[in-house]
């Protein structure tokens, strides 16, 4: 029977990470056996495998080269159609050591908030491991003994990047090399928004009496891991990744009467909430750091971390200053009060429902939970039949 084509509009594609994580399994082959295939199944972060075609492949005892082609799927992406690529260089003698280069077309990091060392190559933390556990399990026997340069290039990622915020962000010279699951989901799309708040549809006909709305995978899986140490029966129904669409969330939460929403969000998106954004998408608004610098200055911290923060260019830079302080718990608590505070407005979504406020930092560790008013109950033992959620809705669990 013929495979249904997907649907225009809700077609999945590939991140630069993945793309790039391809081309450095195929060329690491390269290396190990002395041919870059053709085609090649890479390992994505989210776990999963898909097979990508290879371009350009070639190799010597030290050297290989390999390019991917990037699909985007259906989601209007500058970066569609590049051509990531990656030549890799023995290190010879140096056993498992992975080193990272920024070749042409891609950034270089000039600015502290972005977790990543300011003068090294704007290839993102979730990338390098994926592309390192390619490399690991393409040659295995190879690492074991030397190590591997990774040097990533994208040719016209200058021009590529003029359409990004990367600049004000201090990346310069070309695009960031991105992804946390491998898979890019068309989250610009109305398709995408339509299956948005028909997730949050699924999730009221569930019978939990409950929503959790994450940004992406990584919030997801942390959201998981919280929600359901406290209600382990939650089924993933319960979990709806609404990327940038909080408004078209919200508002069908609201419609279909769901009296527990819960926020699972980091710092960035946690900042534009705050200042009163329920679309937020990068190019649609700007992170009002002045707010991070004022949510810090009611917890305490200094004129000088307040100015710094105020003139950074991401709430990130605010948010690890805080945690430097000691002042990090209070500072997260406060921001997502302030975000509670706008969304509860009764001019926004007044009591449609109850709200809390999950924040993780970017390794994925709990750093605040804030409920709306009132103050919810302590959770009730196990051996009463309920859960603390359960006990709070007053529904069955």
């Amino acid at each position: 029977m013929k495979e249904k084509a997907a649907e225009k509009g809700t077609r999945t594609g590939f991140t630069t990470g993945a793309c790039a994580a391809a081309a450095a399994r195929a060329a690491m082959l390269g290396l190990a056996t002395g041919q870059v295939p053709e085609h090649v199944e890479a390992l994505l972060p989210n776990g999963s495998r898909v097979g990508f075609a290879v371009h350009d492949g070639r190799c010597d005892a030290a050297h290989a080269h390999a390019m991917v082609v990037k699909f985007a799927g259906d989601d209007p992406d500058c970066t569609d159609g590049a051509h990531l690529t990656v030549d890799l260089r023995l290190l010879p003698g140096q056993a498992g050591a992975v080193a990272w280069v920024a070749g042409d077309g891609v950034g270089t990091v000039t600015m502290k908030g972005l977790g990543l060392e300011v003068g090294g190559p704007a290839i993102n933390p979730v990338p390098r491991r994926n592309i390192a556990d390619n490399l690991r399990e393409a040659a295995p026997g190879l690492l074991a003994e030397h190590g591997i340069e990774v040097t990533i290039s994208v040719p016209d990622g200058q021009a590529m990047a003029k359409k990004t915020t990367n600049a004000r962000l201090g990346i310069l010279g070309g695009i960031s090399i991105l992804g946390t699951t491998g898979i890019v989901k068309p989250y610009s799309t109305a398709a995408w928004r339509a299956s948005v708040v028909q997730g949050v549809q699924v999730a009221a006909t569930a019978g939990h009496g409950m929503v959790a709305l994450t940004t992406g995978g990584r919030t997801e899986t942390f959201a998981m891991a919280a929600l359901r140490a406290e209600r382990p029966e939650l089924p993933s129904a319960c979990f709806v990744q609404m990327g940038d669409f909080l408004r078209y969330a919200l508002d069908e939460a609201a419609a279909q009467g769901i009296g527990l929403v819960v926020l699972a969000v980091m710092v960035g998106k946690l900042t534009k909430i705050a200042q009163g954004e329920t679309i937020t998408h990068a190019n649609r608004s700007e992170v009002d750091t002045d707010l991070v610098a004022a949510v810090a200055r009611r917890i305490g911290a200094t004129d000088e971390d307040c100015a710094a923060m105020a003139a950074a260019e991401t709430a990130r830079f605010g948010a690890e200053l805080m945690v430097e302080r000691g002042l990090g718990e209070a500072f997260h608590r406060a921001l997502a009060q302030a975000a509670i505070d706008t969304l509860t407005a009764p001019a926004r979504y007044g009591q449609a429902f109850r709200l809390r406020v999950l924040v993780c930092d970017f390794s994925g560790q709990q750093v605040a939970d804030v409920w709306s008013d009132p103050v919810p109950p302590p959770p009730v033992p196990a051996s009463a039949g309920r859960t603390s959620i359960a006990h709070i809705l007053d529904v069955d669990p």
